[in-house]
């Protein structure tokens, strides 16, 4: 477990499933204790089986705007957190002249995933829960609300 940053950036390939839900799970978590966004690669498209999912954990995404690297605001992070390979490769390019540490978080795109309905959204449901147990495993939550 790390300390708490003041500063995150989640990102993955194009800022329309893993890297919003990270964002949601992180900003649930901890409020206005940290600032918080996320960011593709590419800008993509809302997918409404997140908003879906989230929705179950009382976490509304309906209201992310997906935006690129391009689109960043403000580069000072403390830490970038990748979910895809090509985000990897672009965050430690973005951070080469930054005091910023990079991780990388292999994590499954569940729109890969096949079958009906229910099997996609179970998909989208193991992404999620396995992004919010890294999460409550990377970052001290102690006296914060769950999402359990």
């Amino acid at each position: 477990m790390g300390e708490l940053p003041s500063a995150v950036l989640f990102c993955c390939t194009s800022n329309a499933i893993r890297s919003v839900m990270a964002e949601g799970i992180m900003k649930r978590l901890f409020g206005n204790r940290l600032y918080v966004t996320s960011v593709g690669v590419r800008k993509g498209e809302r997918d409404p089986f997140v908003t879906e999912v989230m929705d179950e954990i009382g976490i509304d995404t309906s209201k992310h705007n997906p935006k690129s690297f391009d689109e960043l605001d403000d580069g000072s992070f403390d830490l970038v957190i990748s979910l895809s390979p090509e985000a990897q490769h672009t965050a430690v390019e973005l951070t080469r002249t930054s005091a910023c540490d990079v991780e990388y978080w292999p994590t499954f795109d569940p729109s890969i995933a096949e079958g009906s309905r229910d099997s996609r959204l179970d998909a989208y449901r193991t992404v999620r829960d396995d992004l919010m147990r890294r999460i409550q495993q990377r970052f001290p939550v102690h006296g914060l609300a769950s999402l359990n």
